[in-house]
Order: structure tokens, then sequence, then C-alpha cells
């Protein structure tokens, strides 16, 4: 049985290979990789059968034909498992890790759905395989019968080789390429890796955490008056913002557009693989744009507490203390209190994540989801008959239909989209995919050798374009109400799309940053390195030296304030959450701490690694200073004292 499940690893790593080439583009070959991925299911499959070899000797003792259905069963769930976990691969270019134990059931059956995966083609398809497999097996042990003399020399000789395996130093030449290395790897061995971490040391806190005194170059010098409170501070947070616009006779409206998966990769100007958002570029010309902008996080849980709070991550993002919320304020709260209408409009259902327990905690007025949405309007095309909601248009046309409201209280707006998103079906099919091809041939002039590259995305192409004629659609009505000379909007992503093969470890949290308002008198580019938690410190540093609002005197935001420097250079200092459970990333200043590398940062965020043990231990210094208090927070909901 274990020479035959040897085999079948083995026909699943080249059925993944074709996958993976065939589905994506990739800029390395098929040689390049073969050596170090036969190597990993080598060692994977010699370490498993290796511990299931164990346990079938000692079940063996109370039963021989126990024993074998033990195996077998075993057997085919570690094939399928590996099966599924090349699917999944395929769809995003990243294993799966301990991620997986950072959603409920629910969300994690959500998200199956909405790949088209939970269908009854899949699920039968893998009760038939499975029942071949038992049955292949069950011949096996019939009919492959060795000798005691053999089998012990097959059995010594696992072990033996599994044990050199751990001595033999064979590493790849170049780890630092994200997208290889994740190819390489055993998926099942990476899921276990990472699953064992999770279970044995998740319950792990250490306390012993003191103030670190951060960089002297950073803008904003914050004072902690309570060890007991480690992110309370207060600080004098400078208004950056006001030199850039006309002064206000009014408190403004203020509308956030977040676009889902929008990626500096492939918007705006510099875009690396060129900008499939033509309108949001000619807002660029009459705003104020960050080039060098990063989310906190790589996925979507994490833009409303790093958008609005600057909060800490928990454990599995800020948004999973749900059911027991460290007090906290935000952006939206500051505002309700300062006399603000704050509504929230999403296409999709608003549970999800558990972003309607944040927005209920800062008391939103109104909450506008999937289940408040005109019969008019027709969902997104589905994926076996699962839909997210209703697209982007719509969300937007409904959303206007409550906002903003005419009642004389200043008005603040969140649109949150949806449509670019796995499974990526962009309504008007065919009407996109013309101007897909359009935008390539004549807004790009993409050369036809690589055409390719980009049809093998198209479907992701055509929502980001959708997303972006929705954009356009928006401000084309809003511009038409007495409102729009006196609002802010604020554009960007909650994280880089992973879909698509990235740059860097970098790429992935590389989002654009647009704040545009008819009040704005000097639009300008600027290269300074700013993050989603700079945004609410410095809207409201803005408002205050504008409107007198009135300030909590501490706070608890990590930010620092939007750097607008036309030079690049970083003034920040903050973790990065690349998925729930996974807090493997820090900078401070123009340095960036990722899997224990280090690596500068230059304009356009590229990195590249750097030798600097001082620096590093200064950074993982830091890095584990936030964790220690991350963690304590955790523990004790010490956050924000209530008055």
């Amino acid at each position: 049985m274990s020479l035959i499940f040897s085999v079948l690893m083995f026909l699943l790593r080249g059925l993944e290979l074709m996958l993976v080439f065939n589905s994506h583009s990739l800029r390395i070959t098929f040689r390049e990789i073969i050596v170090f991925s036969l190597f990993e299911d080598f060692h994977w499959t010699l370490y498993f059968l290796g511990l299931l070899f164990i346990l079938h000797a000692i079940i063996s003792l109370l039963s021989i034909s126990f024993a074998k259905w033990f195996t077998q069963v075993w057997l085919v769930i570690a094939l399928l498992a590996q099966a599924a976990l090349i699917f999944y691969f395929l769809k995003t270019l990243l294993p799966l890790g301990k991620d997986l134990y950072a959603y409920n059931l629910d969300d994690i059956i959500l998200t199956i759905k909405s790949s088209g995966q939970l269908n009854f083609m899949t699920i039968g398809g893998g009760l038939l395989v499975s029942f071949v497999l038992l049955f292949i097996f069950s011949i096996a042990n019939k009919k492959l019968i060795f000798s005691l003399k053999t089998g012990l020399v097959f059995t010594i000789a696992m072990y033996w080789f599994l044990i050199l395996l751990y001595f033999i130093p064979i590493t790849d030449s170049n780890k630092l390429d994200d997208v290889k290395t994740n190819i390489q790897l055993n998926k099942s061995k990476y899921l276990s890796e990472q699953s064992f971490d999770y279970f044995m040391y998740k319950n792990e806190y250490y306390f012993d955490f003191y103030l670190r005194s951060l960089s002297d170059v950073l803008f904003v010098k914050k004072e902690y008056p309570d060890p007991s409170y480690p992110f309370l501070h207060t600080a004098d947070y400078p208004d950056v913002l006001s030199p850039y616009f006309d002064s206000l006779s009014s408190p403004p409206d203020i509308v956030f557009v977040l676009v889902e998966s929008l990626g500096k990769a492939y918007s705006g100007k510099d875009a690396y693989l060129g900008s499939f958002t033509p309108f949001l570029d000619s807002l660029e010309q009459h705003s104020l744009v960050w080039t060098n902008a990063i989310s906190s996080t790589g996925r979507t849980f994490g833009i409303l507490p790093g958008l609005f709070a600057g909060l800490p991550y928990g454990e599995r993002g800020f948004q999973e203390f749900f059911d027991n919320f460290p007090h906290h304020e935000s952006f939206l709260s500051v505002m309700k209190e300062n006399g603000y209408e704050t509504s929230f409009f999403i296409g999709s259902d608003v549970n999800f994540d558990h972003q309607k327990e944040f927005l209920e905690y800062a008391n939103v007025s109104q909450i506008i989801d999937i289940n408040r949405f005109d019969p008019k309007y027709e969902k997104m095309p589905p994926a076996n008959g699962f839909t997210w909601g209703y697209g982007d248009k719509e969300i937007f046309s409904n959303g206007l239909s409550f906002f903003p409201k005419s009642n004389g209280n200043p008005q603040l707006g969140v649109f949150q989209t949806v449509t670019s998103h796995d499974p990526y079906l962009v309504p008007q099919r065919d009407f996109y995919l013309k101007k897909f091809e359009n935008h390539l041939e004549n807004i790009l002039q993409v050369e036809e050798s690589r055409m390719k590259e980009y049809r093998d995305y198209q479907d992701i192409y055509m929502t980001i374009l959708y997303a972006d004629d929705a954009v356009r659609d928006f401000i084309t009505s809003y511009s038409q109400k007495p409102e729009f000379a006196n609002t802010i909007f604020v554009f960007t992503g909650d994280h880089r799309l992973p879909d698509i093969p990235m740059a860097s470890r970098l790429d992935r949290f590389h989002v654009p940053l647009i704040i545009y308002s008819p009040l704005i008198n000097r639009p300008t580019y600027f290269k300074g390195m700013s993050s989603h938690f700079e945004v609410t410190p410095s809207l409201l540093a803005f408002l205050k030296a504008q409107n007198e609002i009135q300030l909590p005197e501490q706070t608890i935001w990590m930010g620092q304030v939007l750097d607008t420097s036309k030079v690049f250079q970083s003034k920040i200092a903050m973790p990065l959450m690349r998925n729930k459970n996974q807090l493997l990333e820090y900078i401070n200043g123009e340095y960036f701490l990722s899997d224990d590398q280090l690596f500068v940062i230059t304009d356009g965020l590229n990195i590249d690694p750097v030798e600097d043990q001082n620096i590093k231990n200064k950074l993982t210094g830091e890095f584990e200073d936030f964790k220690n208090k991350n963690n304590y927070v955790i523990q004790t909901r010490k956050l924000l004292p209530k008055d």
C-alpha cells in the first residue's frame, strides 16, 4: 500500500505542476522547480508513511484486518487532502496554512461555495475517487504480497532515507522568489507543519513586554501613561492635509470607497502591470495621491479596523473579538460623537468576517447589506447557484437612494465593493470581454508576445474594469447632488489580490490611496510611505484644525500621519498580518522584516534583501514587543479605558 501511495503522490505532483503552468503565466521554468519539488514530496511521503506504519503496527497487535482498513482509510484521506490543497493552491498561488483555523465553519463553507467548488460533481467525484482508491489498496493487500525479509528491507530503508533527509542540506538557491517557493512546497507537509505550530503554541503568551522606544525619525512622538494599557497614548498629531484644501466653511461630508482586491500593481500611475482603472486614474489628476501606500492586512478582514482605527490584530484579526470587543474608538464613532450621520453600504452579507459587530460597536446609524436592496436590482451571476450578492454598480446605486440624508447633519458614508472577488464573475460578460481586449490593445498597447500573461487572468481584470466603471457612475451621479461641492472622498483597496503572481512579499499590501474632493486646491502625488493606519489620525487632525471637532484626549491609533513628502521616504513603524493567524511582517522606516528575512524598501515599494544584523535585531525586538502587547490585549481586553 505504501508503494502505491508513493506512486500516486508523485503523480499528483505531476498533475499539480501541469495545472499550475497551464493556469498561470509564470516567469520560471519546469526545470527550475522539479528537483526541489520531488525532494519535498519524497520527504513528506516518507514522514507520513513512517508515522502511519507505527500506528499500523500497534493496531495490528489487536487486529490485523482492522489495522489494514485503518491504514487504507488514512491513505485515502491523505491523497484526497493533497488533491484538495493542490486545487486551493491553483486559485491563489498560496498554500493553505494555519489561516484555515481562523475562520468558522460557516465562513469556510461560504468561501468554498463562492469558488463554485461545492457542487454535486465535486462531492460525487470525491466519493467515487475514494471508493476507487480503497479498491486499489484492497487489491494491493491481496495481490502484492512480499516476504517478511523483503518487507523488513523496505521498512528499514524507508526510515534510513527519512533520517538522511533531515541532514541533507538541500535548499533552494532562490528562496526569495515566493511564487517559486510556494509551488515547490508539498502542500500537505506545509499544512501539517502550520497546524502543529498553531495547536502547540497558540496559548503561549508572554506578558514581559515593555514600552520600547521606536525610531526618532517617526512623525509623531507618543507618550504612554499607563503600562496596563499598552496601546493607550497621548500625542499631538499634526495637520498635514490643510495646506492642500480650501478653508472649510462647514463640516464636510466624507465618503469612503473601499474597492475589493484593488492593488497598486494594476491601478494608477506607474502600475507595473498597467492600470485597469482609467476613471480612478483620471481622478488622480484632481486628488491627493499616495503612490507608496499599504494596507495593514493581506485579506479583507483587516480593512475596517485598520483604516478606521489602526487597531492591533488580536489572534485572527481585531473583528474576531466580536463576542467581547475591547473598548475602543474609531473614526466612525468619533465622527458620530461630533454630530455626523454614519452609514455603511455593501452588496454581500455584512455578517461575514464579523463586520456587522464592528460597525454596531461604532454605533453606525444605518447598515445596508444584501438584505436591504430594492427588488429592481439583480444579483451578480452565480457560480453553481451561489453568488456573493449585488455587484458594485448596484451597491452604489442602491446606496445613493439612502445617502446622503438631507437633514442638515454632516454625513459619513462607507461603500465597500465585492465584485472583484473570487469567483470573478462580472455582469455583462460579453461587454467587458470586449472592453478588456480593447484595453490591452489600445490603452496599454501590450505586445502580442505578452498577451497570454493578461488573458490567463482576464476574468479578474474584467472585474477591475467593471469596478472602475461603477466608481465612475457613482461619482457622476454624486456630482449632481448639491452636497458634492462639500464632500471629501477617500478611495483605497483592502489588499492586492494574490491570484495574479506578485512581484514581492510587500506587493500583497501595496494599494492605491486617493483623497479626492472639489475642495482640494493643490492636487499632488506623494511618495512618502503611508498605510491605512495613517488615515484616521490624519483626517481627524485635519477636521479638528478646520472645524474644531472634539477629539478624545487619549487614543489607541497605531498609525502616524500621512507622509506628504514628494520624494520616497518611510517614517512609519507597523506590523502586517498576511492572513488570519499569520503575523509575519514588520516595517520600521525603510526596512522590512518578513519571515525572519530583512529587506530594504525603495520607491515603488520594491524590496531587496540586505544583511545587517543590528537592524534585523532591532526590528525583531520591536516586532516581538508588539506581539507581546497584542497577546496581552487578547487575554485582558485592556485597550482603551472606559470613561
